[in-house]
C-alpha cells in the first residue's frame, strides 16, 4: 500500500535531501525505470545509500569521483535480494531523470517515480527484483491511475543519448507479464 503521503508500506523509508515539491499542477503520470551499483557492478554496499543521503566518500573508489558535490535521488531503490528502499515519497519530486523529455514534456522529474533497480545495463537482473518491482508497480498504479503500461518507461527511453538504463539485461516482457497476473 502506499499512504496519503506516498510511502509504500512494504519499503524502508531512509530520508533523502535530494527532492523538492513537484509543480501543484502536475499529475503523477510516469514510472521511470533506472538501474544503479557503486562501484559499478558491485552490490549490496552502502554506497547507493550514502549517494541517496548525501554522505557518499568520493574517495572510497576511484570511479566515484564523478559524483563530488552530485545531489541526486531515486524514490525507491529495489536491491538484488528484492528488498526496497524508499528515499523520497512518491508525492515529492526526486532527482532521477536529469534532463529529459516524454512524449514532448520536458523535465520527467515533475511528473515522474523514479525506481532504481540494483544492478548494470548488462547484468540480468534477479526475480526477486521483479517481483518486488511488480509489486510495487501495482500499488502505484492503484495510486496513480494515470502510471498506465504505455507510461511505464526505462530511463534510456526519456533521456536517449545521454542513459542507457536499465539496458540489454532488464527483461521487459517478463516484467510486462507479472503486472497481469
Amino acid at each position: 500500500m502506499i499512504d496519503t503521503l506516498g510511502l509504500l508500506s512494504s519499503a524502508t523509508f531512509i530520508k533523502s535531501p535530494f527532492y523538492n515539491k513537484r509543480p501543484t499542477s502536475t499529475d503523477i503520470s510516469l514510472l521511470v525505470i533506472h538501474c544503479i551499483s557503486l562501484p559499478e557492478g558491485h552490490f549490496a554496499t552502502e554506497h547507493i545509500q550514502n549517494l541517496f543521503t548525501g554522505c557518499l566518500d568520493c574517495c572510497a573508489d576511484p570511479s566515484f569521483a564523478d559524483l563530488q558535490g552530485l545531489e541526486v535521488s531515486a524514490h525507491c531503490v529495489i536491491r538484488r535480494d528484492g528488498a526496497i528502499e524508499q528515499y523520497v515519497p512518491f508525492e515529492q519530486r526526486a532527482w532521477h531523470a536529469g534532463v529529459s523529455s516524454f512524449r514532448g514534456a520536458e523535465g520527467c522529474n515533475d511528473f515522474s517515480i523514479g525506481i532504481e533497480l540494483e544492478g548494470t545495463d548488462c547484468t540480468a537482473y534477479t526475480e526477486a527484483q521483479y517481483l518486488a518491482l511488480a509489486d510495487t508497480t501495482k500499488h502505484i498504479q492503484v495510486r496513480y491511475p494515470l502510471i498506465t503500461k504505455d507510461r511505464i518507461v526505462g530511463h534510456s527511453d526519456i533521456a536517449p543519448g545521454r542513459k542507457t538504463d536499465p539496458g540489454n539485461g532488464f527483461n521487459w516482457d517478463h516484467y510486462l507479464k507479472l503486472l497481469i497476473d
